[in-house]
């Protein structure tokens, strides 16, 4: 089975101007594994998300508002969310991508693969933009693993150093997606509190991490080891998704906490063992 990295140009032509979600993170990526050859990984080009794969979790009205906006040349959506021309045609994109990792890891043709696209998603709720985010990728993904291939029990892993708020809100009534959410607390969006545990059916599939400022290898790897994956092996997941923010490490400037390359690896690895054993993608 392949490694895959899927992309798509049109994350480039996402255009932010002077702002810190900006077409430097993809750069710097895509630079790096040219220097060391892609390490394995197969290429892949994402497709266009179908339409009812996005209106299965974002309604028609809000899908159809971000559409205009860029259609119309762009601007802010909200106070911190900004989309140009191509932002929707990105945005499409990246959860086709995360679509298509989905199928590819069901289908057996990919063992663990990697989404590299902008705009982000995670605080995206059903019918709001927020936090940078449009189209919530990993819920479509999620959603789409369980409507159109049938599976019962989806896992998603968020570390971003911010609480993916959108995807909580997305699935915080359902019983088939665990949620798991580190964050650091206090920090935007000011959600996520380890009370949260999710409502009516879903209640206990939400689990919510916060840490202080400060944090790094040390709490977040602990997390991962001795609290997220023996909630995945409770749950025993079908699949399992990571919203891969890497603003909790110590060099970004938005938010407090000290993880490093190996903590990130360290947490990979742990999340890629434990569902190898459970059989899960």
């Amino acid at each position: 089975m392949a490694l895959v990295f899927l992309d798509h140009p049109s994350s480039l032509a996402h255009d932010t101007g002077p702002h810190p979600e900006q077409a430097a993170r993809i750069v710097s990526i895509e630079r790096e594994l040219d220097a060391r050859g892609w390490l394995g990984f197969e290429r892949i080009r994402s497709p266009a998300v179908q339409r009812a794969d996005v209106t299965a979790v974002h309604s028609g009205s809000y899908v159809d508002a971000i559409e205009r906006l860029c259609a119309n040349g762009g601007g802010h959506i909200d106070f911190d969310t900004v989309v140009s021309e191509r932002s929707f045609e990105a945005a499409l994109h990246g959860a086709g991508g995360a679509v298509q990792l989905v199928e590819m890891l069901l289908d057996g043709t990919a063992s663990n693969s990697f989404s590299a696209h902008r705009p982000p998603g995670h605080h995206a709720s059903q019918a709001r933009s927020m936090g940078f985010c449009l189209l919530n990728s990993v819920a479509i993904a999620a959603r789409h693993a369980i409507d159109a291939r049938g599976l019962e029990r989806v896992m998603i892993v968020d570390w971003d150093v911010h609480h993916g708020n959108g995807t909580s809100d997305i699935f915080h009534a359902s019983d088939q997606v665990l949620f798991v959410s580190i964050h650091q607390s206090p920090l935007y969006p000011g959600t996520g509190p380890a009370r949260d545990v999710g409502s009516g059916p879903g209640r206990g599939f939400t689990a919510n991490f916060p840490v202080p400022p400060g944090a790094g290898d040390a709490e977040f790897v602990s997390l991962v080891d001795h609290v997220v994956v023996p909630l995945a092996r409770a749950f025993e997941p079908q699949l399992v998704l990571v919203s891969a923010g890497y603003d909790a490490h110590l060099e970004d400037p938005l938010a407090q906490c000290q993880v490093t390359e190996l903590g990130y690896a360290a947490m990979t690895e742990s999340l890629r063992r434990a569902a190898e054993s459970l059989g899960a993608p």
